[in-house]
């Protein structure tokens, strides 16, 4: 499913259970469960999430900071030739790189910051690090979409709010949006691995991303989960 389906569907559908077993719906709780909705996706480059937390705007930048920093090089640097030419180039390909791959690129660079700097902040920085790496090297729907993907995340928002008031709320709505996640992408004809390296994947076939088809299955899935909202919050009150 698009990311637009994913964020309607796994927040709706998590904050409407929360609702009907009596789990307390707490801000933190509903932000969590939008960022798990979409966080599967994160080894995807162009997917929502990514694309919010590292906008075109910002790619756009980095090129021309890049292109600068190439030039710098190759006139200042002139006394180390034929090195300066040689990293000024290097430089300059990587400007001219695709969207995917910068945003890849930078997705790693900011987890490997995180592993060489971020600890000394919080130890979750470590983890969080790992996770961008790790991102940028598997491919779309491989790790992110497994079962270890949703325990470990969920495992992580349990021990990470253990103890506070508002922790059953925060690993519920986490661990539950992340599932729906997966769950919807089962429908797809493509379907997921959840239980990699092992080749079995979950596929019911009902849609196929992007066409008239998988658009109408993915917009009547939309259309039940604000149902199921209205009647969770307004109609059973």
């Amino acid at each position: 499913m698009m990311g637009r389906a994913h964020l309607v569907i796994s927040t709706g559908v998590t904050l409407s259970v929360m609702g009907l077993t009596g789990i307390p719906i707490t801000l933190p709780a509903a932000a969590v469960a939008v960022v798990s909705s979409l966080l599967p996706d994160i080894d995807e480059p162009n997917s929502i999430l990514v694309r919010t937390a590292i906008p075109t705007g910002l790619l756009r930048v980095l090129q021309l900071t890049l292109v600068a920093v190439a030039i710098f090089i190759y006139f200042y640097g002139q006394e180390y030739a034929p090195w300066n030419l040689a990293l000024a180039g290097l430089i300059a390909v990587v400007s001219f790189l695709p969207g995917r791959t910068l945003r890849h690129i930078v997705m790693f660079m900011i987890g490997l910051g995180l592993l060489q700097f971020g600890h000394s902040f919080s130890p979750w920085n470590i983890i969080a690090g790992c996770v961008l790496m790790i991102s940028t090297l598997v491919s779309h729907r491989g790790l992110t979409h497994s079962l270890y993907a949703v325990a470990g995340w969920t495992l992580l928002l349990y021990f990470g709010t253990e103890g506070s008031a508002w922790g059953e709320s925060i690993w519920v709505a986490g661990g539950l949006s992340y599932a729906l996640h997966l769950a919807a992408d089962m429908l797809t004809n493509r379907g997921i691995r959840l239980l990699p390296p092992l080749k079995f994947r979950v596929k019911f076939k009902l849609m196929s991303t992007g066409s008239k088809w998988g658009n109408m299955v993915e917009n009547v899935c939309i259309v039940l989960t604000l149902v199921l909202l209205w009647y969770v919050f307004i109609a059973s009150k």
